[in-house]
């Protein structure tokens, strides 16, 4: 049963504010002006992304930072706590939790996410994390699994979570991973489905495992146009039913694109945190999930949106990469800025009629 959402809404091309919960937001920058993760800008973030139009809210699942001198993410909302204030503060916006599944018992989280769902409405989703950063499993005194047995284990998780929220209970469950016995889960999400599942993975089993078990995945590598629709296709062809492709990028729109290249290369390469990268890359060689021999050409784009697909240049350009990227057959994306609150109208007032008259979305009202 697909929720009456702004997630389900008639826009072409769907916007969602992505990693607004940490400091520095996506970037790793040491400029004044980057993203000061305070609750009050949070809040002020969502309503000014409702107002606009926007359909959803994304957080990032931070226990610790990136470190250098500005320790990027180091101060970060717990992503379903803030989900859950989120929809309070708001009237249609659907905001995601995010969950390292192997810290979490999908008992407990079942439980939490139903709170926030009927907090909301309706309005709840939830990115399920297989793992990511060692040093943050290490906190917690857990091994981080082999890549693909990661997916294996989130399949259980995930199995355990739907029968919660769908199925009937008591129940049984007995895998590899989890042997729990008299499982009872009540209430049952709002209004007689279940939130929306997404998955991030980029490796082949992190895919793997979406097409079988979540209705969104989240490319958070865009690199080749010209390849993006075919593997589009073949996602969608593999899971045999219908599944949500979304792009994740950072954003920097100016009027002309030579101011947005440069600024682009003057929070990146000039006032960058070239310590916090390299602490990055660390992390991601140790996941896996993006190949060695590609990470360092991918530098300006680590820095500038921690990997997401670089969107800079001016109104018209932007909007012309949304429609490239719809065109591909990805169906929305989840953005990040340097300041969210400073940049976010000027892309409203600018790009999103652009994006309307390139029939993506629906003409939406500007905030003030």
């Amino acid at each position: 049963m697909i929720r009456n959402t702004r997630m389900s809404n008639a826009n072409r091309y769907k916007l969602g504010l992505f990693g607004f919960n940490c400091s520095s937001g996506l970037a790793m920058t040491k400029v004044p002006e980057r993203w000061d993760a305070s609750w009050e800008n949070c809040i002020a973030a969502a309503r000014l992304a409702e107002a606009v139009g926007f359909e959803f809210a994304l957080p990032v699942a931070r226990w610790q930072g990136y470190g250098g001198e500005t320790d990027s993410e180091g101060s970060a909302f717990e992503t379903l706590a803030w989900a859950t204030g989120i929809l309070g503060a708001t009237e249609q916006l659907v905001a995601f939790g995010t969950l390292h599944v192997p810290l979490i018992h999908p008992i407990f989280a079942a439980k939490v996410c139903v709170t926030a769902d009927h907090i909301g409405q309706g309005r709840f989703g939830l990115n399920v994390v297989s793992g990511w950063n060692a040093g943050e499993f290490e906190m917690f005194g857990l091994p981080l699994r082999e890549h693909d047995e990661r997916y294996a284990f989130t399949e259980e998780w995930v199995a355990i979570l739907k029968q919660l929220w769908e199925g009937p209970t008591p129940f049984d469950f007995k895998g590899r991973y989890f042997d729990l016995k008299g499982v009872r889960g009540d209430p049952k999400p709002w209004g007689g489905s279940r939130p929306l599942l997404m998955s991030a993975g980029s490796s082949k089993a992190g895919r793997a495992f979406a097409v079988k078990h979540v209705d969104c995945l989240f490319m958070t590598i865009v690199v080749d146009f010209d390849r993006l629709g075919a593997e589009v296709a073949a996602m969608r062809a593999a899971a045999g039913r219908t599944i949500g492709v979304y792009a994740s990028g950072h954003v920097v729109c100016r009027p002309s694109q030579k101011e947005a290249q440069d600024y682009h290369h003057y929070f990146v390469h000039e006032m960058g945190d070239w310590a916090a990268f390299e602490a990055t890359v660390k992390g991601r060689e140790q996941q896996h999930s993006t190949p060695k021999e590609q990470l360092r050409p991918l530098a300006a784009r680590l820095m500038g949106g921690l990997g997401t697909f670089p969107i800079i240049g001016s109104p018209d350009h932007v909007a012309g990469l949304f429609k490239r990227m719809h065109d591909a057959g990805l169906e929305g994306s989840a953005i990040g800025f340097v300041n969210y609150l400073d940049e976010l109208p000027y892309f409203a007032a600018e790009v999103l009629p652009r994006m309307a008259r390139l029939g993506l979305r629906a003409p939406a009202p500007v905030a003030a």
